[in-house]
């Protein structure tokens, strides 16, 4: 819906994919592909930065503010960052972000930073709440056939996203069952969901 709604106010587009937040690499691969489609869809040109993709920096990046809403103020501000210096590389005036479609995201935290970068001079930074459109974007991408993720993508949203599973079990316990492996037996707890 940004690109919609920009494309509407007369701007000419560029998407950007560059997420080196998203793992495993699987699912980053699979963002990339829906993002591509739906810029192809929109007709809309996309430069996807895959050399950003090092998780192993990412973590190592996000160390000490691994703990909602730092990570997530981390997280999106680096990636404002990075949006900014491509835009000022390529000759791009104006950066904008889909993370402001997000009902998740640090909305207000993203508005702050990129007035803040749009400041420092070219590129500005055009600031548009999209969340209203919110809806709309998910009908018209199912519509698309888009894969639309579950969480954010980083392994700490993960977690948390499954963290209740692990609290509350699902099933009753059942003791004594034998599960055998190979030439291996071991005794063990398992869970009858019936």
């Amino acid at each position: 819906m940004p690109i919609l709604r920009l494309r509407d106010e007369g701007f000419r587009l560029i998407a950007w994919f560059m997420n080196p937040n998203i793992q495993p690499l699987a699912e980053y691969l699979r963002r990339r592909e829906a993002a591509r489609q739906a810029c192809d869809g929109l007709g809309v040109d996309l430069v996807c930065d895959d050399a950003a993709w090092d998780i192993t920096a990412w973590l190592r990046s996000v160390t000490g503010r691994d703990t909602k809403p730092d990570r997530c103020v981390f997280c999106c501000g680096s990636r404002l960052q990075a949006a900014f210096a491509k835009a000022r590389g390529m000759g791009i005036p104006h950066v904008s972000s889909s993370l402001l479609y997000s009902r998740y995201q640090p909305h207000e935290m993203i508005a702050a930073e990129g007035a803040r970068l749009g400041q420092a001079g070219s590129p500005s930074f055009v600031y548009r709440d999209f969340r209203r459109d919110w809806q709309e974007g998910f009908d018209r991408s199912r519509a698309m056939g888009l894969y639309r993720q579950a969480w954010c993508g980083c392994v700490y949203s993960e977690a948390d996203r499954y963290a209740k599973r692990l609290a509350a079990p699902r099933g009753r316990q059942s003791s004594g069952a034998q599960i055998l492996s190979g030439d291996a037996q071991f005794a063990s707890s398992v869970f009858d969901a019936s």
